[in-house]
């Protein structure tokens, strides 16, 4: 059987993924993806240079899952910001992967954070456009940013203490504590999304 090499890289990163969502990036251990993917280490050094480089990658391609999966639009904040909750407690591995790289990472910005702002600024610069308030521009930009990370907080912080979560709730387990937490998550985005309106407008008189 001839070799395949998008096959192998398809492996290594689904095996990737697993291994630094589990242990992070200082905790994962090449043998281990290796073994997972059906591959040998050479193959992860030649498609992706470093086990530093294969978790940026990792993270990048997750997060341009959830950008082209979902988006929050601006005419239907709570339904997007329904189809984003469902979409993380579909795929935890990205919260995991985020928390791993805010507890290991030096705070500085990477190589690929470039690419990552220019994601974010598509979607601040969509809710901004929505804004029919007569507000400057770069008023009507950072509100929209400020939306869009405090609506994500909303989401993200379930998923990163599910434990938390079921014992303030007071649930027995953690899926019920999250279904009942959805629909409180889509009422806050709702009640946050007319409140910015509403006070853009005020400015704006």
């Amino acid at each position: 059987m001839a070799y395949d090499a998008e096959d192998t890289r398809r492996r290594i990163f689904i095996a990737a993924a697993a291994e630094f969502a589990e242990h992070g990036l200082a905790g994962a251990r090449v043998d281990r993806i290796a073994d997972a993917a059906r591959a040998n280490k050479q193959a992860i050094y030649r498609y992706y240079g470093s086990k530093e480089k294969l978790f940026a990658a990792v993270l990048r391609a997750k997060l341009e899952e959830v950008r082209v999966a979902v988006s929050l639009d601006p005419d239907a904040v709570a339904e997007s910001v329904g189809q984003m909750y469902d979409w993380y407690q579909q795929h935890p591995e990205l919260i995991r992967l985020l928390l791993w790289e805010a507890l290991e990472g030096d705070g500085q910005p990477g190589e690929d954070e470039r690419a990552r702002r220019e994601g974010f600024r598509d979607k601040v610069h969509r809710l901004a456009d929505s804004d029919a308030s007569c507000l400057p521009e770069d008023a009507r930009v950072r509100a929209a940013q400020d939306l869009l990370f405090t609506v994500m907080g909303l989401i993200a912080w379930n998923f990163a203490v599910p434990t938390m979560c079921r014992m303030v709730l007071d649930e027995d387990t953690n899926q019920a504590a999250l279904a009942r937490r959805r629909q409180t998550v889509i009422d806050a985005a709702r009640t946050l999304a007319s409140t910015s309106e509403r006070l853009h407008n005020r400015n704006a008189d």
